[in-house]
């Protein structure tokens, strides 16, 4: 008799959790000879992998505290429907992927229920800027974590949590970042005279959009005014598309509005310079090797709890590398000034441009592993898997072998 076919819980409340799921899923498929089904939520990337998500996982989209304070009845609501539904289909394994506000509430009533049922976090919680205390407390309902970030497996060991494995990104052997590196390295840096090209990219939730952009159209118009004619690209999700379109659509210079992800691949290939968000797109830009500023606003409540924030940075190329790569300005610093300044300077062959490649070139270096994120995770969790008993021992990479 073969292996048995497995039931996954998955779960994940932004796009880039998604993404990240839906690579280690297929990875899985190819790596255990059975058949693999799952449920839980999540959004396209893991529903093209054969998930039917229980709610429209845009719901747990949502920026700050005061947001989450406003919809916290409906919030919580999720959270218990979300575990009674996993409860009750009593998978093999749980998979949580980032969006620790939603991903690890629901994964304590779950263990509290199915306390043999073994659970994987996937993308560690960032225990190493603030709430150190969360890694031990993972302990009661997490038996490995997935670490996408090369220093955070020595920090979970110093700060007490959970078994973890750096996986690496799946960015870093992604097809379509592979091929946009290859685009940008044969590209000649324009002259001053030229004219540029700029990616405006304001965030994937609907506040952080709001917040920026009014920024970013003041940054695009007063770049012109200095510089002459420029192309700014805007690449968007789908279900922000009409919303940015109302949001631009009084801007004196007019952003491309671009969908889909081979399209803001194409964007990333064909751009000078960026300005976006924080978040895991200043990855995307670094590791692709598009010159960028990172800014974000927070809402009022974040502010006033500023102080219990260790990290020194909150770009990941910085955090990664371990010194100032990537420029980053937060709330009230976040000017449109200081942004086309910035593009201005990215954008042509100078000092500041050729510091910043110099930074890339070392993150490059320090985020490669043996094997891709996807393989190296799904090792991991076939490796639990076997160790709790649920399937025999199977022809894959022990995790022991993973970086």
């Amino acid at each position: 008799m073969g292996p048995k076919p497995l039931k996954i819980a998955v779960l994940a409340g932004e796009v880039s959790g998604d993404l990240l799921g839906g690579d280690l899923v297929a990875a899985l498929k190819r790596a255990y000879p059975a058949k693999l089904s799952l449920m839980g939520v999540g959004g396209p990337a893991l529903e093209a992998e054969g998930l039917r998500s229980l709610f429209d996982f845009s719901e747990l989209s949502v920026m700050g505290l005061t947001q989450v304070l406003a919809r916290l009845p409906r919030f919580l609501s999720l959270i218990r429907s979300t575990a009674k539904a996993i409860i009750a289909e009593k998978p093999d394994l749980l998979l949580i992927i980032d969006s620790p506000d939603f991903t690890h509430r629901v994964a304590r009533k779950v263990r509290a229920a199915l306390p043999g049922l073994p659970v994987v976090n996937y993308v560690c919680p960032s225990v190493w800027a603030w709430k150190e205390y969360r890694a031990k407390a993972m302990l009661a309902y997490v038996d490995r974590v997935l670490a996408v970030l090369p220093f955070e497996p020595a920090v979970m060991e110093r700060l007490g949590g959970p078994r973890t494995h750096f996986v690496g990104h799946r960015l870093a052997s992604a097809q379509a970042l592979l091929a946009c590196r290859a685009r940008r390295s044969s590209r000649a840096v324009p002259a001053v005279a030229e004219p540029k090209t700029i990616l405006l990219l304001p965030g994937s939730r609907r506040a952080e959009i709001a917040a920026q952009l009014p920024v970013y159209e003041e940054a695009a118009r007063d770049f012109v005014s200095r510089n002459g004619p420029a192309r700014f690209l805007l690449p968007t999700v789908a279900r922000r598309e009409a919303e940015v379109r109302e949001m631009t659509a009084g801007w004196a210079i007019q952003p491309e509005i671009i969908l889909g992800e081979e399209g803001k691949w194409q964007a990333f290939a064909e751009a000078d310079a960026a300005m976006a968000a924080s978040g895991t797109v200043i990855l995307e830009l670094a590791l692709a090797g598009v010159p960028c500023i990172s800014t974000y606003k927070t809402d009022f409540l974040i502010k006033l709890l500023h102080k219990r924030i260790k990290i020194w940075t909150g770009a990941l190329p910085n955090i990664v590398v371990d010194y100032p790569v990537v420029p980053e300005y937060l709330n009230e610093q976040v000017r449109a000034g200081s942004a086309l300044r910035w593009m201005e300077r990215l954008s042509t062959a100078t000092p500041e441009r050729a510091a910043m490649m110099a930074g890339y070139d070392r993150l490059w270096q320090l985020m490669q592993t043996p094997t891709p994120a996807g393989e190296a995770g799904a090792a991991v969790v076939l490796d639990l898997l076997q160790e709790k008993g649920i399937i025999p021992a199977c022809a894959h990479a022990s995790a022991d072998d993973r970086p």
